[in-house]
């Protein structure tokens, strides 16, 4: 490579770069902005900018949702169907490593999110399970896959995404003692608490933690640091955390202090 093609290169990155720190600009005086308007903005390609919202998204700089990128919201989650394709590679290797921690023959607790989807996508080798959730998209594929034993929690169908909720399925959820629960969350602060959006959900999995003799937390490193508005617990209730990269200092340094396991998935999904 010669000198000329190496500058030519470092300033085509540096652009990059550039033009990446002004959409996170852009995004934090007005909101919200469309794939359209960055493109227009900077005089690239529709494409150009879905690849930067992509990569800003999952450097955690900001939200990738449907048709631009905005700030990460206390009040509101990114649609269920972004949610199953953003992050799908890191989702599967956090999936399959929690999986390998999950002996056959025993009883999981599964709840709402694309994480748990992805752990349960991972347990179809596994014998003789006993699964409860309130989880539809988890139930069936399952029942597709399997002669596992699956209980779906009553109450009421959330639309949007298969989410089973309300009094009814936490009477459910309450009557069972499982020895595993795979739980995903949509925010982890810097003090340990573990968040999420929607209160209903949160009853829930508060339910579902309450059950359990073994709790793994499943979640992707861009849950570092959100904030959502309802607190579902702690992360001392957890037993081992699984993402796929290092979560930052603070967190580690409380893991360490309450005895939290971390499992951190590599490229090929070990740890």
């Amino acid at each position: 490579m010669t000198r000329t093609t190496e500058r030519r290169g470092a300033s085509e990155a540096g652009s990059v770069e550039v033009r990446r720190a002004a959409i996170v600009a852009a995004v934090r005086q007005r909101g919200f902005v469309t794939i359209e308007a960055l493109a227009g903005q900077f005089g690239v390609t529709v494409q150009t900018i879905r690849r930067d919202l992509n990569e800003l998204s999952a450097e955690g700089r900001l939200e990738r949702y449907r048709g631009g990128g905005g700030l990460p919201s206390s009040i509101e989650n990114i649609d269920y169907a972004d949610r199953r394709v953003t992050l799908l590679s890191e989702k599967t290797r956090i999936g399959r490593l929690a999986a390998s921690r999950i002996p056959s023959h025993c009883s999981v607790f599964i709840n709402i999110g694309t994480t748990p989807e992805a752990v349960a996508r991972e347990l179809t080798r596994h014998d003789d399970l006993s699964i409860i959730t309130n989880n539809l998209n988890v139930a069936r594929a399952l029942a597709e896959t399997t002669e596992f034993r699956i209980m779906v929690a009553g109450g009421t169908v959330r639309n949007r995404d298969g989410a089973v909720l309300g009094q009814l399925t936490c009477d459910t959820l309450s009557q069972f003692r499982v020895d595993v629960a795979v739980i995903g969350i949509s925010g982890i602060d810097a003090d340990g608490a573990l968040l999420d959006y929607d209160y209903e959900e949160v009853r829930a999995t508060q339910t579902i933690l309450a059950h359990a003799r073994k709790t793994y937390l499943v979640a992707d490193h861009t849950k570092f640091g959100r904030r959502p508005m309802v607190q579902v617990g702690r992360l001392e209730q957890i037993d081992t955390l699984f993402t796929d990269r290092a979560p930052p200092p603070a967190i580690v340094a409380l893991m360490e202090r309450h005895g939290v396991a971390l499992a951190v998935a590599d490229q090929e999904g070990d740890p």
